[in-house]
């Protein structure tokens, strides 16, 4: 006895436009780059203390977007989840890797260092 409930989702799949495993005309679907695994190194500096690619990520954006909030945003997080970051990698390496100046008048900023920069390239 054979069931037919298999090809009855497959049916309603096609129908809606839903790609089945086997893609709409059975042939295997390849993966896109993106949907391939691929390695993510880490880089463990103390216990602790890791620095991956989204702190190198949060620190290239800090420095083209001059702000650790608008970073956070263009990466989806929280300022607050950005800040705790940045405050990680300050303290990772012992020396500053981003510096902030308070807001005012004229506005906050803040800026990568030249060693922010470098391990960031690295």
């Amino acid at each position: 006895m054979t069931s037919t409930a298999g090809k009855g989702r497959a049916k309603a799949k096609a129908a809606t436009g839903q790609r089945t495993k086997s893609g709409k005309d059975g042939a295997k679907r390849r993966k896109t780059p993106a949907e391939r695994p691929f390695p993510r190194l880490r880089i463990v500096v103390r216990p602790g203390l890791v620095l991956g690619p989204g702190k190198v990520e949060l620190l290239e954006a800090i420095d083209r977007t001059g702000s650790i909030s608008a970073a956070g945003r263009e990466m989806g997080m929280s300022y607050r989840r950005a800040w705790l970051l940045v405050s990680a990698l300050n303290e990772m390496f012992g020396r500053k890797l981003v510096t902030a100046s308070l807001g005012g008048a004229g506005g906050g900023g803040t800026e990568v260092t030249d060693l922010g920069r470098a391990v960031a390239e690295a």
